[in-house]
């Protein structure tokens, strides 16, 4: 009976890294298309057919994050429950990916600040289509927008891997579960 349960531990798992990422592409989302609405209405595909900033946040941040959160979801739930180390469920995973959240955030507000810096220092620029198609005066929050959600993304993969390799490296101190039936043999 131990494997289902180990299977629907690692789905939940996958689903806390989905709802995190969802979570926290929705606020992301929020705060940088009222920033620059410019960057979801021209810088991406026109999936929703409206104005509104709010729903333009929250549809882009489900649909740009509920994929990073499986992706990363799947390779933590096989750190987290196999083999003979002992097993940690989504609870003890919170802390860590709020964490990894937490530093996301920091780096997208730090990135976003030093583009809208070069932008403004004529430093760097918008280039074909999207100068031509925003705004003028929108460039530096365009490519401070830019500049943020390039930050979470980077910063989510490679903080993701970290807290994988913390996630394994914890467990791998812990000492061995030692299988009963194996002792009865």
């Amino acid at each position: 009976m131990g494997r289902p349960v180990d299977w629907i531990r690692g789905v939940e798992i996958i689903g806390l890294c989905i709802v995190a990422a969802v979570l926290y592409g929705i606020v992301h989302d929020q705060i940088t298309v009222r920033l620059c609405v410019e960057y979801f209405t021209i810088g991406h595909p026109p999936v929703f057919r409206t104005e509104s900033r709010t729903l333009l946040g929250l549809g882009w941040g489900i649909i740009a994050t509920w994929w990073v959160g499986f992706i990363m979801g799947i390779p933590l739930a096989i750190t987290a429950r196999y083999g003979r180390y002992p097993k940690m469920d989504w609870k003890q995973l919170v802390r860590p990916l709020f964490w990894l959240l937490l530093c996301m955030a920091l780096m997208a507000i730090s990135a976003g600040r030093i583009g809208w810096h070069l932008a403004q220092n004529n430093h760097i620029q918008l280039q074909g289509r999207w100068a031509q198609e925003v705004p003028l005066e929108q460039h530096r929050a365009f490519l401070a927008a830019a500049f943020a959600h390039s930050a979470s993304y980077t910063t989510g993969f490679m903080g993701g891997a970290i807290v994988i390799l913390q996630i394994w490296w914890k467990r791998r101190t812990q000492k061995p579960v030692t299988n009963v039936h194996s002792a009865v043999k």
